[in-house]
């Protein structure tokens, strides 16, 4: 039984390799037309030339690349769909820096101007004190500083 399972492995393993080993010649006739065939020509010179042929083992390989450029391709697209909501955020968060900018630089003019600047509480009007004017000064020229200047990197991403 041995024996017989043996030489059916050995058998099987030969096969294709034999199959494989077919030749192919190509040769030109005499009007300058190339031609290829499984035999030799007679009379005729011909060069043997390799044949690659495909195999199963490749096929698999070939779906296995196929998969993985998918997968790659999808990955890319999950990353520029990433990259474009990262540049939608900084966009926004460069317009609210500006808006801020604007508004500190705003307010700081007015403060500069020497106007006495008058404020609603409670529903009631009432003008700031030169301390309160100073604080808010103060305030301000820290929202410009934060805010008009080049971002420090303190924005999270």
């Amino acid at each position: 039984m041995n024996k017989k399972i043996l030489t059916l492995t050995l058998l099987m393993a030969v096969v294709p390799g034999i199959a494989m080993s077919a030749s192919v010649y190509k040769w030109t006739d005499d009007n300058g037309v190339t031609h290829f065939g499984d035999r030799q020509p007679t009379g005729k010179n011909s060069e043997k030339v390799n044949v690659r042929s495909g195999t199963a083992s490749q096929a698999a390989s070939n779906r296995e690349s196929a998969q993985e450029r998918v997968n790659n391709l999808q990955e890319q697209q999950e990353d520029e769909a990433v990259r474009q909501r990262e540049t939608a955020k900084q966009e926004a968060r460069r317009k609210q820096r500006e808006a801020n900018c604007a508004t500190a630089r705003s307010n700081l003019e007015v403060i500069d101007s020497n106007a006495r600047i008058r404020v609603e509480e409670n529903g009631e009007q009432r003008y700031l004190s030169p301390e309160e004017i100073a604080e808010q000064r103060r305030k301000f020229e820290e929202i410009a500083t934060e805010n008009c200047g080049p971002e420090n990197g303190q924005a999270q991403q």
